[in-house]
């Protein structure tokens, strides 16, 4: 009776142990602002003039293929040995842009396709969605125009993922602080009213759904834009499926930043989450500490001015050096 009740613990041991070590698979997601990704063909609707071989910044084949072969060096090393599944762009000139990032780059071989729309920003840089197909489906996607001034599209996409689930994707970039933050700040807060009323639109069709809104807000979690507007909250342990959560104020809290001005660094570009995705019981979901920052050595520069490091960018004021960006990219792990 002894040696029978014994094996019936082993037995609830071994189940308990393999249902923890269950493998969970991956999906990750990237929010990168490649800064000023510009092809070298003029177009005369739009302010790009900076940006050609007769513009001031000398913008030539090489310096483009240069600026594709970095982008394609920092999603390889995000990936790893697997690619990831889901990117997110911001600073994209064109269509022609992104198809020779995904047919022409090192990315080439990986098959990733694309969504981009012509948006009516004034220097022409719209954002775009670059996907694994055997990771993520799209069903339907949409632009979201703002009405009242020239910007970039907000840009919507929905899809299935490998198993079946439904993820909303919203890739963002709002209106820069040029003129300073105050001055500026209305036409984030249009922005984001917009994003807002997609987003409820969403919600109400759709009831309990995977969001997941990325980009560079131009605005930091706490301010009004994102917690008022867009009403995107820390993370708390009650999570309700229709709330959105900014799991950036996380890494905010911990110093990170993906944007450093004047010495400081701040979390510009966000992952935010409806509360059903920090469901663990949900078919695809993700945790408070599954976004970071990918700051890889390669990607940044001594600071000479503010001290330690600061992104490294393609040009160092008007003096063209050949790195990345002004902003390091976000990702973020879902597991099901």
């Amino acid at each position: 009776m002894k040696t029978r009740y014994l094996y019936i613990l082993l037995l609830f041991f071994s189940i308990s142990v393999l249902g923890q070590n269950r493998e969970m698979k991956n999906f990750k997601i990237v929010s990168y602002n490649v800064e000023n990704y510009f092809d070298v063909v003029d177009d005369s609707l739009t302010s790009d003039e900076e940006y050609l071989p007769t513009g001031i910044r000398a913008w030539n084949y090489s310096k483009y293929t240069t600026k594709q072969n970095n982008i394609a060096k920092v999603l390889a090393a995000i990936g790893g040995w697997e690619a990831p599944a889901i990117v997110g762009l911001c600073e994209i000139e064109s269509e022609k842009a992104m198809r020779d990032l995904t047919l022409y780059s090192p990315l080439k071989g990986l098959g990733y396709k694309y969504i981009h729309h012509e948006s009516p920003d004034a220097r022409g840089v719209d954002v775009a969605l670059m996907y694994q197909p055997h990771q993520f489906k799209p069903i339907h996607d949409e632009i979201i125009r703002i009405p009242s001034f020239k910007t970039r599209d907000l840009l919507y996409v929905s899809g299935k993922t490998t198993n079946e689930d439904t993820l909303h994707i919203f890739v963002c970039h709002f209106p820069s602080r040029l003129g300073g933050e105050l001055e500026s700040e209305d036409r984030r807060v249009t922005v984001a009213e917009k994003l807002r009323q997609k987003v409820d639109s969403v919600f109400i069709n759709s009831g309990n759904v995977n969001i997941v809104i990325m980009g560079d807000f131009n605005d930091y979690p706490s301010n009004s834009s994102i917690t008022e507007i867009l009403k995107a909250i820390p993370p708390t342990d009650n999570f309700q499926p229709e709330s959105l959560y900014n799991l950036a104020y996380v890494l905010q809290s911990r110093g990170k930043g993906s944007h450093k001005f004047q010495g400081e660094w701040g979390m510009l570009d966000q992952m935010i989450v409806s509360g059903n995705l920090l469901n663990p019981q949900n078919k695809i979901s993700t945790t408070t500490s599954d976004m970071h920052v990918f700051e890889h050595k390669f990607l940044l520069k001594p600071d000479e001015t503010f001290l330690g490091k600061k992104p490294k960018r393609t040009y160092n004021g008007m003096a063209y050096q050949g790195g990345f960006a002004d902003h390091l990219p976000v990702m973020l792990d879902l597991w099901y």
